[in-house]
């Protein structure tokens, strides 16, 4: 019986509550807008109508070769038109879809497919010398598409069947299978396994939904943007971009080789209006060769995360024309999940105190409902001071499901109903927090905690510096040191007495590098620079003193 009017003859039914998905864009923008350009790819342009066709093929003949529920179909490609197809086709059978870093080498491949217990493959052919060292590892049968696309030059097949060839054997009575609950799995993520096997973050069609939606709504977009796509679709399944850009009946540029003529050129052929991108992404293009560099004749929106972009960088960007939005988030967040939220009597500060403000991670986004920065053990919420560190924690349907098949990790993140980080900040007095390291990061000098971002910031300060990561070296009297990497800008010299001078000038003196050596920075597919490997590097400095 129920206990009040509005639990009375007021039930959920199928006329008012259907699971949300964001498999639901593509259908109503493919009816409502079906000639609007969906994806452009070179001198190719699809329209919606053929777009959404393309992803119902996909998932047809998926399901033909006894692909549905509980399914995992895995692809490995850049950013090219199957990659987004597959975003909406694979789901569209009730199946997951795990698409791979394009960078990983193939015993960690070789872990995910049979981690995820992969049942097809999508490969681009550029991968397919990786692919054959994965099929000798494996023990599974898995069944590989190879995507022969004619703007790589290897053609070299891994499979037995070919993408279009593929798609185009479908049935002809099938239709998508939507989700018979929200909370169902949408799409299975890895984090990159530094240390140890990766994860597999599993997110479901609520998250994916709402986080769409609010990416639309924290950037401030209108119908019809043109989106280039620069970050890549297999990080967090794009940010969930691919959903939101398709929410907006925008138009999908597709970018098979980032760099920044190809950038500058896509941009003022196509008119692009957005694209997203690592710190790195940036400085490619601020500090593109003169001949790469384009006119704008509009400004672009650019929305970063990743590493806490330097505030040199974010003031030069938006001197080129580019309008920076910072948002930090976790593939355990469906990717972007907090925002450096603009208020309007900043536009009054000057360019420099502007980067600054745009610098700190911000506020939580539509669909996270929680965000703290707290003890790490007690879980008490640090003072709003911008001094006391502590790490941030986040909860809300932002959050995933849990890691696949790893109960103790899941419960280990979930401590406390809060989803743990492990990145270290502090919140300001106006409530936005900033972060200053990964937990692993922090570098502890004779007692002091030292965040390795601002030391990072301070180098950037310099107009010599193009790249810069700061680590930890083991040194026997303070018990760790930081340890700067840096890469110059072509042409320049600097030496590290010249540099370590210039950091005391800024810096408090136990936080000015000991030791910087110039080098290019390893990094990872997404643009973040690989600070286990410059830990390894620095440990072995000192070892050899």
């Amino acid at each position: 019986m129920s206990g009040h009017p509005f639990e009375t003859d007021l039930d959920k039914n199928s006329a008012n509550y259907i699971p949300l998905t964001p498999l639901s864009f593509i259908g109503r923008c493919a009816r409502t807008f079906p000639t609007r350009p969906s994806v452009i790819y070179g001198d190719k342009v699809f329209t919606w109508e053929e777009t959404y066709q393309r992803c119902l093929n996909l998932a047809s003949a998926l399901k033909k070769r006894g692909i549905g529920i509980g399914d995992t179909v895995s692809i490995m490609a850049p950013n090219v038109p199957p990659s987004f197809e597959a975003t909406f086709g694979i789901p569209m059978t009730g199946a997951v879809i795990n698409a791979l870093n394009t960078r990983l080498d193939a015993p960690t491949i070789a872990f995910i497919l049979e981690h995820a217990e992969t049942k097809i493959l999508i490969v681009d052919t550029e991968y397919s010398s990786v692919i054959s060292e994965v099929l000798k590892i494996i023990n599974t049968e898995i069944l590989i598409v190879d995507y022969n696309d004619p703007n790589t030059t290897n053609q070299k097949l891994s499979g037995s069947i070919e993408y279009e060839d593929f798609i185009n054997d479908t049935a002809d009575d099938f239709k998508p299978v939507m989700p018979n609950d929200e909370w169902d799995a949408l799409a299975l993520n890895y984090t990159s396994g530094t240390t140890g096997n990766p994860k597999g973050v599993v997110y479901h069609h609520r998250g994916a939904y709402l986080n769409s939606i609010g990416n639309s709504l924290v950037w401030g977009m209108k119908k019809h943007p043109i989106y280039l796509w620069t970050l890549p679709m297999f990080h967090c399944n794009g940010w969930c971009f691919p959903w939101t850009i398709t929410l907006l009946a925008g138009t999908h540029v597709c970018l098979r080789k980032v760099n920044a003529a190809n950038i500058y050129d896509s941009i003022v052929k196509h008119g692009v209006t957005h694209l997203c991108g690592a710190p790195i992404v940036m400085g490619m293009i601020a500090n593109a060769e003169d001949q790469d560099k384009r006119v704008l004749s509009d400004q672009v929106q650019i929305m970063t995360a990743a590493a806490p972009p330097p505030p040199p960088v974010i003031a030069r960007m938006e001197e080129m024309g580019f309008q920076v939005t910072h948002v930090y988030g976790l593939t355990e967040t469906y990717g972007p999940s907090v925002v450096s939220a603009w208020q309007e009597e900043w536009n009054e500060l000057s360019p420099t105190d502007q980067a600054l403000k745009k610098g700190r991670q911000g506020v939580n986004y539509p669909g996270l409902e929680g965000l703290m920065v707290a003890d790490s053990e007690t879980l008490k919420e640090v003072p709003s001071d911008g001094q006391t560190l502590g790490e941030v924690f986040m909860k809300g349907n932002l959050v995933m499901k849990g890691y696949f098949k790893n109960p103790e990790a899941t419960q280990e993140a979930f401590r406390g109903g809060w989803f743990h980080s492990g990145d270290l900040g502090v919140r300001h007095p106006d409530g936005y927090i900033e972060l200053k390291d990964r937990a692993k990061d922090i570098i502890i000098s004779g007692g002091e905690n030292i965040s390795s971002v601002e030391i990072e910031n301070t180098l950037y300060r310099h107009s010599d510096i193009l790249e810069a990561a700061v680590v930890a070296r083991p040194d026997e009297q303070w018990g760790e040191t930081p340890c700067a990497f840096v890469t110059l800008k072509p042409g320049s010299s600097i030496s590290e007495g010249e540099l370590i001078r210039f950091c005391r000038e800024h810096l408090a003196g136990f936080k000015v590098p000991k030791t910087i050596i110039f080098q290019e920075l390893p990094k990872t597919s997404t643009g973040k620079i690989r600070k286990n490997i410059l830990r390894e590097q620095a440990s072995r400095i000192s070892e050899q003193n």
